[in-house]
């Protein structure tokens, strides 16, 4: 087994957005951070909805910012949680929300990470529609290698 390194390439990013498919990725993230004594960062994205009213021509009501994030980190935070009691022996799970488009969050996030986690839920028998677009995106253009975890 190669030797790991020490310090940040010590880390397992994963992507995280809700679905069954995302969990598993998650679970896998999780399994394979004990199994190299890695910490994982679980990372939520979400987007300002004021840019997409703008360009349908919809003028936007008041949106608390900070209400979207907390209620989408409460959720990862559950996510979390729910995964790590499956676990016999406790993983670091840093659990982050970060406003912006996922697949450009989760490359950024990747640089200096030992591996860089998704879920797929995309659909057809292509390879190019088998798998999401994020997905697709992280495995073209990640900084490290990618696992793609099927639902």
């Amino acid at each position: 087994m190669p030797k790991q390194t020490q310090g940040p390439a010590r880390r397992v990013v994963v992507g995280v957005d809700g679905p069954e498919c995302s969990t598993s990725a998650l679970r896998w993230a999780m399994a394979y951070a004990q199994l190299t004594d890695a910490t994982v960062e679980a990372i939520t994205t979400w987007q300002n909805p004021d840019m997409y009213t703008y360009s349908y021509g919809w003028v936007p009501g008041v949106i608390d910012l900070g209400d979207i994030a907390a209620s989408i980190q409460k959720n990862l935070d559950e996510v979390v949680a729910n995964e790590s009691e499956r676990l016999d022996r406790p993983v670091e799970v840093l659990a982050r929300v970060v406003e912006g488009h996922p697949a450009e969050v989760l490359l950024a996030a990747a640089a200096g990470a030992q591996l860089l986690t998704v879920g797929t839920r995309g659909h057809g028998t292509f390879a190019g529609i088998l798998l999401g677009s994020v997905s697709q995106h992280c495995v073209q253009h990640a900084p490290c290698p990618v696992v793609v975890v099927p639902e």
